[in-house]
């Protein structure tokens, strides 16, 4: 561990033992059951799975990620004799959660960051080279070194692309200078937001919020920020030195009418300027302005801090590929056509499609991952066994939102837009609760390690 790293340790120690001054006994009660429900669940899908089924089938897995690891691990786990094949040139592999509290001076850097060979399964062959080229016709893949790999059946997991070009001026480079910031750039990013929010927060100013037009990962994350920055302020005596504007890409403020409604009742009461039908789409990080998109032309804002989201969108090596969708709301970014509830491809019956690549109405969650990537498998593996599969995605997508520090709200919902709690009596949704921080910064990091084994 380096000496910032120590330092930082230190601090998130510090507030962390600050946010938690006013948890009750009876709090932590209601957690442990929780925990040990978790733990029993997990050992009750391994002691209650089928017999593995016989196949030589050669399965690919493009991609690495979450969705990946999670995908190949199940796999071994159901299949006796497969030939399963991960392609993904990454060595090192992120907890994309752990972003948000590294940019929050709750984690260092380090936190996020393991090796992808720890989480390959046994009996799984990892080709480390990135695919530039499927041929689903074909029933192959063609990586950046020119090896073809030929598959029976293909499950695509190569996340998505953030589109920094998509944003004039923008460059990842700057990200931690001039009151610049952005928490999906990885882990040394995240930390220099966190650098650039702590400047922020002893010297106030104009922060500069939103989210992108297109869809994105963690839909809650550009909320958080702006909550979290909110809570340093006042902690530092700095709130009334401040302005805090959200800039929403459309009319609300997140996707579930509930808990935009929330959102804004909490934004209201915390002083934050909300700018409706706002789209970044330039930033001139010298003068520390940005350029928005509005339906009655360009607006202008001056800022001191910025948390700038880039759109994201499917690689390019799936949007310009035939797994892409060709019309339909998802088409224009690449999204990879797979049907809601099954995450198979509609045109490519051997194909699926999971994590956030899949072009599906909800889901670019790691929560959402835990609950696709068994479904999908269970589909090929029925496939394979001639039987009938049982399990379908219906939208499952979870955001633990963190209102301030040591408060925070579990947020899940469906295709639907329905509250589907996952611990009701314990952890009500619409809730600022210590439960939901603690299992957002303690609990849920083993549950996704757990995942990425095929324990959960």
């Amino acid at each position: 561990m380096t000496f910032s790293e120590r330092k930082e340790s230190s601090k998130e120690k510090n507030l962390q033992s600050n946010s938690c001054k006013d948890c009750s006994r009876r709090d932590f009660l209601k957690l442990f059951p929780l925990l040990a429900g978790t733990a029993l669940c997990m050992h009750a899908q391994q002691s209650e799975a089928s017999e593995p089924t016989k196949t030589k089938a050669r399965i690919v897995i493009a991609g690495a990620g979450a969705a990946g690891l999670a995908a190949a691990a199940q796999l071994a786990k159901r299949l006796d004799g497969a030939e399963i094949v991960l392609c993904d040139a990454r060595k090192e592999h992120y907890y994309q959660p752990g972003f948000t509290l590294v940019a929050a001076g709750l984690k260092p850097p380090g936190y996020t960051v393991s090796a992808t060979a720890d989480y390959i399964p046994p009996g799984v062959k990892w080709i480390p080279e990135s695919i530039v080229e499927f041929d689903p016709a074909g029933n192959r893949v063609v990586t950046d070194k020119g090896q073809i790999v030929r598959y029976d059946f293909l499950i695509v997991a190569t996340g998505l692309k953030l589109d920094f070009a998509g944003i004039t001026g923008m460059d990842p480079a700057l990200i931690g200078k001039n009151g610049l910031g952005c928490v999906y750039a990885g882990p040394d990013a995240a930390y220099a937001t966190w650098k650039a929010i702590s400047d922020f927060a002893d010297k106030g100013g104009v922060g500069l919020f939103g989210r992108p037009k297109t869809e994105m990962k963690c839909a809650g994350a550009p909320i958080k920020h702006t909550f979290i920055t909110d809570d340093h302020l006042r902690r530092r005596g700095n709130r009334g030195k401040a302005e805090i504007i959200y800039a929403a890409h459309n009319k609300t403020l997140f996707s579930i009418p509930i808990v935009s409604e929330k959102v804004r009742m909490l934004y209201e009461d915390r002083g934050v300027d909300i700018r409706h039908e706002h789209v970044l789409t330039a930033i001139d990080p010298a003068r520390r302005r940005a350029t928005f998109a509005t339906p009655t032309g360009n607006a202008e804002i001056g800022y001191d801090f910025i948390n700038v989201i880039p759109p994201m969108r499917a690689p390019d090596v799936v949007r310009k590929s035939p797994l892409a969708w060709r019309d339909g709301p998802f088409a224009a970014d690449g999204w990879m056509e797979v049907d809601k509830g099954t995450l198979r491809h509609k045109r490519f019956a051997n194909v699926f499609g999971v994590g956030d690549v899949a072009g599906v109405p909800k889901g670019k969650t790691a929560a959402s991952v835990k609950w696709q990537v068994p479904v999908a498998v269970d589909h090929l593996v029925a496939t394979i066994a001639g039987t009938t599969p049982e399990l379908i995605y219906t939208g499952y997508t979870s955001c633990p939102l963190i209102t301030r520090l040591g408060r925070a709200m579990l947020v899940e919902f469906d295709y639907k837009d329905n509250l589907v709690p996952s611990f009701p009596g314990v952890i009500a949704p619409l809730e600022e609760l210590w439960i939901t921080w603690v299992m957002k910064t303690i609990a849920l990091k083993p549950t996704y390690i757990a995942m990425l084994r095929g324990k959960a």
